[in-house]
């Protein structure tokens, strides 16, 4: 089965840390794609802060049957 998981960077913590200790769990040739984005967001005085968003495309072991 095909699954997905989304990563996004937080007031506490990183997308990238997150999304390489997940990877890491992950054997090679589960992964199927990695995409990454990211956008400027704005406080209310003004500063901007990078956001980051990664999304893993991997395999499990399950199968689903149709």
């Amino acid at each position: 089965m095909i699954q997905v998981k989304e990563f996004l960077d937080t007031d506490a913590s990183y997308a990238e840390a997150r999304a390489n200790q997940f990877l890491a769990e992950l054997r090679e040739d589960q992964i199927v794609n990695v995409c990454y984005g990211s956008i400027l967001k704005s406080s209310p005085s003004g500063v901007g802060f990078q956001r980051s968003a990664i999304l893993v495309v991997y395999k499990t072991g399950e199968s689903n049957p149709k």
